[in-house]
């Protein structure tokens, strides 16, 4: 009897972020006071956030740049273990950079790129946040009280990575990390993938690819934080629109992931998502959702259409297919 591999399911969740700004005081601004997230500590160029409701000392790292972008996408590992096994799967891989000590907030952790050229880590060891006696909850199974402070939003939820050809991203993360595709977008049978919705979790996307429209590399469409009711996600219209932050879609449902969301742009340039709703996920034999283009219509439940900025824009920003392959993967701190 032939034996059947076990899939790989040593990633607990996505970790953190990190983000480049080259508007670090104003970025710092609009986390803490906009969206009303918690400052953890300041290191070099780095301020390290966390929404309310993680448990860990972070899930933000903003770091002062030349240009907006991604930094790294952080995913702990189950165990010790896990973390060994998946550093040796990258290795294998052939994508994996090698072992980091750590940084704020967490251990050893194994740097990796995947087949597009973010860059990713995993890690085990995390310094769980432990609320001062002012932020102690009289809830103790929750990270701290709630501070009614600009959104207040709740915790980290996703990342959405553009790509320059979704397949390869996708099937990496599913091969060698054990993620499970939960969504794809293919608009016509045997066409080209445009979108594809993955996650390690019962959440339906931890992570997702888009086809990145300017042909460019390792970009970055947008991170998004959880808010608790589409009521929250209407509050945090207003906010935006008083503090002067551009909205560049919604509040609106999708119909991919069945969320409530909202799209903007903090001061650095990068994209920022409010998210609520959605569905769970619990079936180990979840078969993939494909969206064709007569079913997914404008990709807004409600009708309407999203912006053609959400297909082009990402960060750091590009004017040309040609000037997004000289400035693919360039993310430079400010020194």
């Amino acid at each position: 009897m032939d034996t059947v591999q076990e899939p790989v399911h040593d990633i607990a969740h996505l970790g953190h972020v990190e983000l480049f700004t080259p508007k670090p005081d104003e970025s710092l601004h609009f986390f803490q006071e906009v969206l009303g997230m918690e400052v953890s500590a300041k290191q070099g160029q780095s301020v390290y956030l966390r929404a309310w409701g993680d448990y860990e000392c972070h899930t933000l790292k903003l770091t002062e740049a030349k240009q907006a972008g991604l930094g790294h996408v952080a995913w702990r590992a189950l165990s010790p273990t896990a973390l060994q096994r998946s550093a040796q799967a990258l290795a294998a891989n052939g994508t994996g950079k090698g072992w980091i000590e750590g940084d704020y907030g967490h251990g050893p952790a194994y740097q990796f790129t995947d087949p597009d050229g973010h860059l990713m880590e995993v890690y085990y060891e995390a310094e769980k946040y432990t609320a001062s006696e002012e932020m102690r909850s009289r809830l103790f199974n929750q990270q701290q009280k709630y501070i009614a402070r600009g959104a207040a939003v709740r915790r980290l939820d996703h990342v959405n990575l553009m790509c320059h050809e979704v397949v390869p991203n996708r099937q990496f993360l599913q091969s060698v990390l054990g993620f499970k595709l939960r969504e794809l977008l293919q608009p016509e049978v045997d066409g080209v993938e445009e979108g594809a919705w993955l996650s390690v979790t019962p959440l339906v996307h931890d992570i997702a690819y888009t086809r990145d429209s300017a042909r460019a590399h390792g970009r970055l469409h947008h991170v998004a934080y959880w808010l608790d009711s589409r009521e929250d996600i209407l509050r945090t219209a207003d906010i935006l629109t008083e503090n002067d932050i551009f909205i560049e879609a919604g509040p609106a449902k999708h119909n991919i992931t069945q969320a409530f969301f909202l799209y903007l742009y903090e001061p650095g340039g990068n994209r920022i998502e409010v998210y609520s709703g959605g569905y769970l996920i619990f079936a180990p034999d979840w078969e993939p959702v494909i969206w064709r283009k007569k079913e997914r219509g404008r990709g807004v439940y409600w009708g309407g259409a999203l912006p053609p900025s959400f297909k082009t824009y990402g960060t750091p920003v590009v004017e040309s297919p040609a000037e997004a392959d000289q400035q693919a993967n360039v993310f430079t701190p400010a020194s």
